[in-house]
């Protein structure tokens, strides 16, 4: 339920109106416009990065995951609330804004996959992971659909965008806070305080020097963190430039691009649902392995459409593979992870795919402004992630990760199938 509460803050706000409202009317279609959206981002992906692995282990020491999740939810829902006040011109208020509401959302993301080990089995791993970014599209469908039927009633009765984009924020931050409600009624929190953790800061930062040190124990863990970077730049910059793609490039309205995200999301929930069951049997290895050929297929297929007919199967595969990829990463670190630090390795995996977010989007703005609003050109180059990430996975041996996350050369029992490979 947590995933489909907080979807509907990435769909409405970094991917299908908020970015291209920022690029058009806030920052008036500048040439550096897409630039300083994407620093935005960057920024606040950076703030990730540099607290994550210690919110990590806090949260693992003190068994405070749930209570940190409440004060990261309660500061994207007001954030993204104050969004709703920023208005042509008021570059400096979004740009902030920006970046409270995506570190929040961030930070939460992180702390609400590191439930995962503690909700599933090993082998159950991927399964409940594509249940709940199968849910989670559906949020963002549910968000996403409110926001379509209140811009199709304002532009009916001629408003512009400056009038009913606010609006949409609000109803935005509205259901966020409204659908994460059952996560704080109903979730526990399993794990057991840590002894010895006096010096909060400290024992935090030890425990994540202890990480970084046993780094050579883990391995293949370590491998696909590398791998994860260069395909969730990937991944990061569709989900962030998506709607400026579509308007820039192919001329989309706002209506029109609520659609084409609306149907994005419907493949994205099957695809994490299918994928969610296939990897368990397949192998999230190979599961992601056919993801990202899959991506890759879509970036050329998006870059040589000249008309809307290719663009959408460009946009539908997408949608496929982005519900998969994202379900069969969160499931393979759960499995390459020691039980006992599931918050700190979610943090490392947090660190990751926010590192990844300033790498992807960064290269796309940057390559835009400097060949003069070039979006193909952008698009093309965000692909190469996609095959340097599918590179390093094909050196990864899950079984050995799996192996030395239980701290022993054998499998554990009720473990017994490699759904790795």
């Amino acid at each position: 339920m947590y995933d489909f509460a907080n979807s509907g803050y990435t769909t409405v706000v970094i991917t299908a109106v908020f970015n291209a409202y920022f690029v058009a009317e806030v920052a008036a279609r500048a040439p550096w416009a897409t630039f300083a959206w994407t620093s935005a981002l960057a920024v606040s992906y950076a703030l990730i990065v540099l607290t994550a692995p210690v919110i990590g282990a806090y949260a693992d020491a003190h068994a405070a995951k749930k209570r940190l999740l409440l004060v990261t939810t309660a500061g994207c829902v007001v954030f993204t609330a104050g969004l709703a006040l920023v208005g042509r011109g008021d570059l400096a208020l979004g740009i902030v804004l920006v970046v409270l509401s995506n570190f929040f959302f961030g930070t939460g993301e992180n702390l609400i996959a590191a439930f995962l080990p503690e909700l599933a089995r090993g082998e159950a791993l991927g399964k409940v992971s594509g249940w709940g970014w199968s849910l989670g599209y559906l949020g963002g469908l549910v968000t996403l659909g409110a926001c379509l039927a209140y811009v199709s009633h304002a532009q009916a009765l001629g408003a512009a965008a400056t009038d009913f984009v606010p609006v949409t924020l609000l109803i935005t931050a509205g259901i966020f806070a409204l659908a994460s409600l059952p996560t704080f009624l109903f979730l526990k929190e399993r794990a057991v305080p840590a002894a010895g953790s006096s010096d909060i800061l400290r024992a935090a930062f030890a425990r994540v020097g202890e990480t970084l040190g046993r780094a050579r124990r883990y391995a293949d863990l370590w491998r696909f963190l590398v791998c994860l970077l260069f395909y969730q730049a990937g991944i990061q910059t569709v989900i962030a430039l998506a709607a400026v793609y579509a308007q820039e490039a192919m001329g989309f309205t706002t209506r029109d691009t609520l659609a084409l995200i609306l149907l994005v999301n419907v493949t994205a929930a099957v695809g994490a649902f299918a994928f969610g069951h296939v990897q368990d049997r397949f192998g999230h290895v190979r599961t992601l392995a056919v993801t990202l050929i899959g991506w890759i297929v879509a970036v050329g297929l998006a870059w040589a459409a000249e008309g809307p007919l290719l663009f959408w199967a460009a946009a539908n595969l997408v949608g496929v593979c982005l519900g998969s990829s994202q379900s069969a990463g969160r499931a393979l670190i759960g499995y390459l992870s020691p039980p006992a630090r599931t918050a700190e390795f979610f943090g490392l995996w947090g660190f990751a795919v926010k590192l990844s977010s300033m790498l992807g989007p960064l290269t796309y703005g940057a390559v835009t402004w400097m060949t003069q609003g070039s979006h193909r050109l952008a698009i093309l180059a965000t692909g190469l992630f996609f095959v340097i990430g599918l590179a390093v996975l094909a050196g990864l041996d899950p079984a050995r990760g799996r192996a030395a996350a239980l701290g022993d050369a054998g499998e554990a029992p009720g473990d017994k199938r490699e759904t790795g490979r």
